[in-house]
This record gives C-alpha cells, sequence and structure tokens, in this order.
C-alpha cells in the first residue's frame, strides 16, 4: 500500500481527526468510497463496452448468415 505501514497511517488518521474534528469524518469517508466505487466503475466500463459490442457484432453476423 505505497510502501505506508501502520504507524503512518496511524499518524495521518489523527492529521485528518485533529483538521477536521470527528464531525467531518463520516462524510469525508462516504465521499471517499463513493470516489473509490466510481472510479471501479470507470476502469471496469471499456471492459463492458468492448463485451457488448462483441455481442452485437456476433448477433448481426447470425442474422446474415441466416
Amino acid at each position: 500500500m505505497l510502501g505506508l505501514g501502520l504507524p503512518e497511517i496511524a499518524i495521518i488518521l489523527v492529521i485528518v481527526l485533529v483538521l477536521f474534528g470527528p464531525g467531518k469524518l463520516p462524510d469525508i469517508g462516504k465521499a471517499f468510497g463513493k470516489s473509490i466505487r466510481e472510479f471501479k466503475n470507470a476502469t471496469s466500463e471499456p471492459g463492458e463496452i468492448a463485451r457488448e459490442i462483441k455481442n452485437e457484432v456476433n448477433g448481426v453476423k447470425e442474422v446474415l448468415n441466416k
């Protein structure tokens, strides 16, 4: 994980807690999770589009072969 160990992560979390306070942490976590989810969807989307195109091409081939 980018060469970060447990002590480094703990220090980062303490700094974030001091900067934003405990009231904002759930909002920050929610936004971070949403960002990661959107990134995963964006990186998997090209493969899904390619599969859809391949299925459509195969469907056209079947219609033309009949």
